[in-house]
């Protein structure tokens, strides 16, 4: 067995208790309490979304409820000239990444293809589909950077299910010959939709890096500081021109695939039960309580503070507007072609 197929990273265990002294960690009380709140904010905005798309405000919906610690430790180890390049689950990583969840939602909406906010100065790419394309596309913002010489890491989202195609392959294999800085972030929830890990690879994703030629961390994906610290030592690697690192963050999708898939037709409940009891939030919420870094009012105010911050993101995305029909002739070519002027004309005439 390799060392990446050993049992994952931690700091915190399941139950709270620390692996390490607080000082060994490298955050302050006032950061370990901002991770405690972008935890428990994404958590209840993710309940809201799915409530949402069932009252049909939402076209569709990819809950990650169970997977913010995976997001949020690694969004917050980033620099703020750092780039991301998400999949279509990072709710919770954009958040940390400043960008406007209402925004963010329209895409989940319908009324806009990606995302309408502004990329560069988010540092936060467009919400990406197709599985693995946001790779090839992140080792070559990575490239561009270490071309322009400029001290920045790029950070790719994906899922275990994105790490079985052939974008995956090439991206590390390019990313491994030329060194670009970059981090690849694989939160492998256990399922490709329907399809168990297992039933994809033979070992974990993160052994791999060992054929592209640089490191590979398997890091446990429900231990936020844990996420937060490998992270951060792959970003700061990437900048100092050491290359690439794969990290494979080991967590659970709680809820299903998309808001219109039913997981119960795939997996058990008792392994749902069994990762319920490994919760992020939770598990983080006790280790604060136990090192008296939070109090019990402060959880409870949290909790009122999560409230008022999904009604305010409910309100705002139902208020959200369909777009202008123009748009469809607007923003295909430079120059409108005759034949879609006449759509534009029909459409005008109907």
């Amino acid at each position: 067995m390799s060392e990446a197929d050993r049992s994952p990273y931690q700091i915190v265990a399941p139950d709270g208790t620390a692996r390490t002294s607080r000082a060994d960690i490298g955050l302050s009380d006032d950061e370990l309490r901002d991770l405690l709140r972008l935890m428990t904010l994404t958590r209840r905005l993710d309940d809201e979304c799915v409530r949402l798309h069932a009252e049909g405000e939402l076209a569709v919906y990819p809950p990650f409820s169970g997977q913010e610690a995976a997001q949020v430790g690694s969004a917050f180890a980033l620099a703020p000239d750092d780039f991301v390049f998400p999949s279509f689950r990072e709710l919770a990583a954009a958040i940390v990444r400043g960008v406007n969840p209402v925004t963010y939602l329209e895409y989940h909406r319908g009324t806009w293809h990606g995302g309408p906010w502004d990329v560069m100065a988010e540092r936060f790419g467009p919400i990406c589909v197709p599985l693995a394309t946001q790779i090839v596309h992140a080792v070559g913002y990575a490239l561009g950077m270490k071309l322009d010489e400029r001290s920045v890491a790029t950070l790719a989202y994906f899922g275990d299910g994105a790490a079985s195609e052939g974008d995956f392959h090439e991206a590390c294999n390019w990313a491994g010959v030329f060194k670009a800085p970059l981090v690849l972030l694989c939160q492998n929830n256990g399922w490709a939709i329907s399809l168990p890990y297992e039933e994809q690879a033979a070992s974990s994703v993160s052994s791999r890096a060992d054929g592209y030629g640089f490191p590979g961390v398997r890091v446990d994906g429900n231990d936020v500081l844990a996420v937060w610290q490998v992270t951060k030592e792959a970003a700061e690697r990437a900048r100092w021109g050491k290359g690439p690192t794969l990290i494979e963050a080991v967590t659970f999708r709680m809820g299903p695939h998309l808001t219109n898939d039913d997981p119960s037709r795939y997996r058990d409940e008792e392994e749902v039960e069994r990762w319920r009891k490994l919760d992020p939030v939770e598990r983080f919420r006790r280790y604060l309580l136990a090192e008296g870094i939070v109090t019990d009012g402060d959880v409870d105010a949290l909790a009122s503070t999560a409230e008022d911050f999904a009604s305010r993101i409910r309100a705002g995305v139902v208020a959200t507007a369909a777009p202008d029909p123009e748009d469809l002739f607007e923003m295909v070519y430079e120059g409108i072609p005759l034949d879609l002027t006449r759509q534009q004309q029909a459409m005008g005439d109907a």
